[in-house]
């Protein structure tokens, strides 16, 4: 039984659930990916003033160019795509290895898994987001004075600087709030999974806006959970910000605190949450619809392999 759950591992069922996730993600991020571009410039851009979403996307437009809003769009897709395979690879995998064939799933069991998924997601993607970061900054035009323009050519020569200026490490800067946050999937699937399965034990057949609906409810109690932390990363990784001069796990831990406090001290409370109304219309649309593309995509392929059974398991 181990090794028929071990050999299921590689199967071909959880290439299609990756690749399905990472199809669906990809497209989605796509059509939102101006929101994003908002959310990102109001997390790190301490001084900006303005505060909505529209606003921040017209200054964006206004100062830097229609383009602007698309900047890092590649890098930020190549990095998601990566992403969402590794993650639903996982995330199914512990599914074979965990479930038996009556699915007895729970709560418990869909948030651990979606933990876990999370954590080997972020230790093996870290610098490609580290990177994407950086590349969708480059040429912005900050309030914050501060902030030292960078000139990376691309994905490959932002790599190579980042190893040459900062070190090795620089690449997986943000690790440990960012395995912190393997619980905002870890929530988003612990209630996506769970709402499905109210759904299934109805009898009701979920359509495609049903599952839009699920997804954005999903996503939209992860983020709001989880969104200080998720600030915090977004310095982090963009790099440009005052740090102690300690290492490793305790170091760490000081910078995410230094940074909070900081963040805390000149904008209060509210100033952790900045740019969450960018971040919950990007995340939760874009969940929403590549729930929906995943699921489809995932239903359509096992259709044409004659595994229609195993399309959303």
């Amino acid at each position: 039984m181990a090794s028929a759950s071990i050999v299921g591992v590689f199967s071909y069922e959880n290439l299609v659930h990756a690749l399905a996730g990472a199809s669906g993600s990809v497209t989605a991020m796509t059509v939102f990916f101006p929101l994003d571009t908002a959310r990102l410039r109001l997390q790190v851009d301490e001084k900006r003033k303005s505060r909505s979403t529209p606003t921040v996307l017209k200054e964006i437009v206004q100062e830097e160019g229609l383009q602007a809003v698309y900047r890092g769009w590649f890098p930020v897709i190549s990095s998601l795509c990566c992403s969402n395979f590794v993650y639903f690879y996982t995330f199914n995998s512990l599914k074979t290895l965990w479930l038996d064939q009556r699915n007895n799933s729970s709560p418990g069991k869909d948030m651990l898994m979606g933990f876990l998924s999370g954590a080997v997601n972020v230790l093996l993607t870290t610098p490609m987001w580290v990177v994407n970061t950086r590349l969708k900054l480059q040429g912005a035009k900050f309030r914050n004075e501060r902030i030292e323009q960078t000139n990376y050519k691309g994905m490959f020569d932002a790599f190579r600087q980042i190893i040459e200026k900062e070190g090795v490490r620089a690449l997986w800067n943000g690790t440990l709030p960012s395995l912190v946050l393997a619980f905002n999937p870890a929530i988003q699937f612990m209630v996506y999974e769970g709402l499905k399965r109210q759904a299934a034990s109805g009898k009701i057949k979920l359509n495609a806006m049903d599952i839009f609906i699920i997804g954005a409810i999903a996503k939209a109690i992860a983020t709001t959970a989880t969104f200080p932390l998720q600030t915090v990363q977004s310095i982090l990784r963009f790099g440009q910000y005052e740090s102690g001069s300690s290492s490793g796990v305790l170091g760490s831990l000081k910078n995410i605190l230094l940074l909070i406090s900081q963040r805390v001290r000149k904008q209060g409370v509210a100033g952790l949450y900045k740019g969450l109304e960018a971040k919950l219309l990007q995340t939760v649309l874009t969940a929403a619809l590549m729930f929906v593309l995943y699921e489809k995509i995932a239903a359509l392929t096992f259709r044409i392999m004659g595994l229609n059974s195993q399309a959303t398991r």
